[in-house]
């Protein structure tokens, strides 16, 4: 599984990228994490709000910030 985080480093950005980190780590997923920031390459999803959660090239959550239970939800659905 490959999880992107899209965000620009704003401080929800960040906090989504560790509380994913923690899930992984916690619940020992195996997944490579990319954090992208770059705008050219977000736009690339066509998303509307930040940050964004893709999960093996699909996007699957835009503009809020998920605690570790509805993150854990979302990544063994999307396996």
């Amino acid at each position: 599984m490959i999880i992107k985080i899209l965000g620009t480093g704003c401080p929800k950005c960040k906090l989504l990228e560790q509380s994913i980190r923690n899930v992984v780590k916690n619940n020992q997923i195996n997944t490579e994490i990319i954090k992208i920031q770059n705008m050219e390459e977000i736009m690339q999803y066509d998303i509307m709000a930040l940050p964004g959660i893709v999960i093996n090239e699909k996007v699957v959550m835009t503009g809020k910030l998920p605690d570790e239970k509805e993150l854990l939800s979302l990544l063994t659905i999307n396996k």
